[in-house]
């Protein structure tokens, strides 16, 4: 009778203790190789970039996508990896900056205004996929509060310049920087309203924190009126210290606050090198922002507001900021 095994005891195999690999699993030793760089991994976000910018390439753009000549695709955030830009002018001057656009939607029996014509003759001699829907299926694209007016864009997720390189641009063209920086704004329409009078005014670009700041999405896309195509939005990783690094390389800071000390009109700074910066109606600049200005300007109001919307004090700013150098030009 055989002896009970002791308890968690394994048996013995029966074909001898296990022998090594001897060779037969040589090429499973030897490993997989380097490591492909990021840019060569088409699911990393260097691999995208990649990819976007050899779509640019191709559909006639010149530069890097995204730095002067307008607005670049970044990492995707949507399950499909695309933003939908609605509206005429805004699909246009998309089409027209030479967007790297996956397909050109028009409504069923729309409209032909010149506008759509070119839309149309842009999108077949680039080769984009020309689709004709429902104003049903258009309206669902828009969104909820989104105006399609019979036309749809798809374009790659934005991707945003570096604050460094804009301001380097800006002082080899031999021009005075003027840029809009954004503390706190979380609408993305008042970025694109900030976007459009950064566009009417003559400024460079808009800066954007990294995090707890709108971004560059169909909202905006559609309330910039296709400003977002020729005005590059840079991403700060910490705004600070973008600005510090501006202030070192001479460009003055100006916070704009109710409470400022400087009134706008009475703005001595108007024509050299300067970054506006905006804050959230509600809070303001932050703290670390306002300690960083060189002047925290106020505009002049009536008492019978309290303040003004973001986007509107951006638009007063810039336009007071151009008058001068105007003026002094």
């Amino acid at each position: 009778m055989a002896k009970p095994g002791r308890p968690g005891a394994s048996k013995g195999n029966k074909k001898g203790p296990t022998k090594g690999t001897g060779g037969k699993n040589k090429r499973s030793l030897e490993g997989r190789g380097p490591t492909p760089k990021a840019e060569d991994r088409a699911w990393h976000p260097a691999g995208k970039r990649k990819a976007a910018a050899e779509r640019y390439a191709a559909a006639g753009g010149k530069g890097k996508p995204g730095g002067s000549g307008g607005a670049r695709p970044r990492a995707a955030k949507k399950e499909d990896d695309t933003e939908t830009v609605t509206g005429r002018n805004s699909v246009l001057e998309a089409l027209r900056a030479k967007i790297p656009a996956t397909a050109f939607y028009i409504a069923q029996r729309v409209e032909m205004d010149d506008r759509v014509k070119e839309m149309l003759s842009i999108a077949t001699h680039r080769g984009i996929p020309v689709l004709e829907v429902t104003r049903p299926e258009l309206d669902r694209m828009a969104g909820f509060d989104g105006v399609h007016q019979g036309v749809a864009l798809k374009v790659p997720p934005y991707e945003y310049a570096h604050p460094q390189d804009l301001l380097e641009q800006v002082i080899d063209r031999d021009e005075v920087p003027l840029f809009i920086a954004l503390d706190g704004i979380t609408d993305p329409r008042n970025l694109g309203a900030i976007i459009r009078s950064t566009a009417a005014f003559g400024g460079h670009g808009v800066i954007v924190p990294q995090r707890r700041s709108a971004s560059v999405n169909s909202a905006a896309w559609k309330t910039s009126a296709g400003a977002a195509a020729r005005i590059p939005v840079a991403l700060a990783p910490n705004l600070t210290t973008t600005l510090k690094e501006f202030k070192k390389q001479g460009v003055f800071i100006l916070g704009l606050a109710g409470d400022g000390d400087v009134d706008l009109p009475s703005l001595e700074l108007a024509d050299r090198p300067v970054v506006i910066v905006v804050g959230s109606e509600g809070k303001g600049l932050s703290r670390l922002v306002t300690e960083n200005c060189d002047q925290v300007v106020s505009i002049p109001i009536s008492s019978a507001a309290e303040s003004l919307n973001a986007g509107i004090a951006a638009s007063v700013a810039l336009y007071q900021v151009a008058t001068v150098r105007g003026q002094r030009g």
